[in-house]
């Protein structure tokens, strides 16, 4: 493994988790959403992260970084409340609200967070590494 790639790395795993920070907010901001473009009530959504292979000659197969695959919908059940005053309510009374904990979501906001944090911290520890290394060839 070489220098840069140890930036390359932690660089997919930033694009990564601001990706999945930006899924997080739109979950949030469309928490009480009872009507989408599709039709229902809004869906949460959830990024899927796959390890980006690279094959060597000499090592054989080794992780690269992360790519975000895709984004799928939450099939978990959606919340049934009582407001038979809202326009979207069935004939009992019941609106169908969106599948999102927002308690849920700001974990998993700080846990993405975290996660950036910890790739940026990656990456000025191997800039400082470089630098020292530089300045031993002085």
């Amino acid at each position: 493994m070489g220098m840069f790639s140890v930036f390359n790395i932690s660089a997919s795993g930033l694009t990564a988790e601001r990706l999945r920070m930006d899924i997080i907010s739109n979950n949030i901001a469309n928490a009480n959403s009872t009507r989408t473009e599709s039709g229902g009530p809004y869906r949460r959504e959830l990024p899927v992260f796959a390890t980006i292979l690279e094959r060597e000659l000499t090592k054989g197969t080794e992780a690269n970084g992360v790519k975000v695959v895709g984004i799928v919908k939450d099939n978990s059940p959606l919340k049934m409340v009582y407001d038979p005053g809202h326009p979207d309510s069935n004939s009992q009374g019941y609106v169908e609200m969106p599948n999102v904990e927002v308690v849920k979501e700001m974990i998993d906001l700080i846990t993405a967070s975290r996660a950036y944090e910890a790739n940026v911290a990656v990456i000025n520890a191997a800039k400082s590494a470089a630098a020292k290394a530089l300045e031993i060839g002085r």
